[in-house]
């Protein structure tokens, strides 16, 4: 019997905006599934040809990639960590422009998707924003590194990414991680405002704009994957190797 999966990403569709919102009741984690829904979300608001409003839900925007999916297999992790990258790349090259709704804590592979918004509105309060993949033992990936490289301001690329620091967000803002900051209860109405403002633009004009601007970006991201692929795949083999 086929086993029905669970919905944890909605879109809903309205005046020209696709608000699409993550909530697996555990941290909005990057997994298969999430990026399959997240996909399908993507696709509906693509067809539309509505602006995207990304947010997450309770107090975390995304805790990144879903670390139970590594005790898996090679296969599912493999697809798990690329299939992470290549949202980031398409929410960067959107048709569309995509407004990202911060709600509150963001980590690791979370921090990469903020990053790829073209507009991210965070929340006041003790919020937490890093990418910590060194600080947890983890050797960035050349993906990760080419998306924090064109986000963040270069005073802030070594700290982000090297030293793993914790930003608020006030100092997210400052770094490049954050446009702009609201109080909680005025997040969704003003990424709202300004995702229904966004849509008044010639939605043509912004898609050439944004791959003509990025095109270098998304270029060094295209072999930042491909590297990844190849990194991925040896540190799986070394694993099942490692194992025998």
């Amino acid at each position: 019997m086929h086993q029905v999966k669970p919905t944890i990403v909605s879109c809903n569709i309205e005046h020209a905006v696709a608000t699409i919102v993550m909530d697996d009741g555990k941290g909005n984690v990057i997994s298969p599934e999430m990026l399959r829904q997240l996909n399908q979300a993507l696709d509906k608001a693509e067809k539309a040809n509505a602006v995207v409003l990304l947010t997450g839900s309770d107090d975390i925007f995304c805790a990144g990639f879903d670390l139970k999916i590594l005790k898996t297999g090679v296969i599912n992790t493999f697809t798990m960590l690329i299939g992470g990258f290549e949202l980031s790349k398409r929410l960067l090259s959107f048709p569309t422009p995509v407004v990202i709704a911060c709600n509150g804590h963001t980590l690791a592979m979370g921090s990469f998707l903020l990053l790829s918004g073209d507009y991210r509105i965070g929340v006041e309060g003790q919020v937490k924003i890093v990418a910590n993949e060194v600080e947890i033992g983890l050797t960035m990936p050349h993906s990760a590194i080419e998306i924090c490289r064109q986000r963040l301001r270069p005073a802030h690329f070594d700290r982000a990414v090297l030293l793993s620091e914790l930003y608020n967000p006030q100092t997210a803002v400052e770094a490049g991680f954050l446009d702009k900051v609201v109080p909680k209860e005025e997040l969704y109405a003003e990424a709202l405002k300004l995702a229904k403002q966004f849509a008044s633009l010639d939605l043509k004009a912004h898609k050439r704009t944004k791959l003509r601007m990025r095109r270098e970006l998304l270029k060094a991201l295209r072999r930042a994957i491909r590297a990844d692929k190849v990194d991925f795949f040896a540190q799986g083999l070394q694993r099942i190797l490692g194992k025998k």
